[in-house]
């Protein structure tokens, strides 16, 4: 049987602050959400000045990107060449702007930012994703 490691509430609370300086660096008002492999919330963030509807769409883009393992950019470039790919059965956002956390080859969570433009709501989520290493 092989293990598999998990997002702990500390791994998170990293990222998220990692997160936030980079929001804050740029004067981004933008919210930021940090889900388990499930697409199960750990940890919501809305910075002062992001918009209500910010936290649904960062949620669905973290759970886009947990659940298959991809940054939701690729699904973004799919559905301009096949526009049926909008079909696809993720519960989620197929915008850039969630990135999966991988670690030793496998999804064990991913971060969804939303508030600013969506190359710029990836640039946080990165942000996040780098302090783990």
């Amino acid at each position: 049987m092989r293990q598999k490691s998990v997002l702990t509430i500390d791994d998170a609370r990293k990222m998220m602050a990692a997160c936030k300086v980079e929001a804050q660096k740029n004067k981004w008002a933008v919210t930021i959400a940090i889900l388990d492999e499930h697409g199960a919330a750990l940890l919501l963030e809305r910075l002062d000045g992001a918009g209500p509807m910010s936290a649904e769409v960062a949620m669905g883009k973290a759970r886009t990107a947990a659940l298959t393992g991809r940054p939701t950019k690729f699904f973004e470039d799919r559905i301009k060449d096949r526009p049926a790919f909008l079909t696809f059965p993720t519960p989620g956002v197929m915008f850039q702007g969630g990135a999966p956390i991988i670690h030793q080859g496998d999804c064990i969570g991913a971060i969804g930012v939303s508030g600013v433009q969506s190359h710029e709501d990836e640039q946080v989520a990165k942000a996040g994703i780098a302090v783990l290493g």
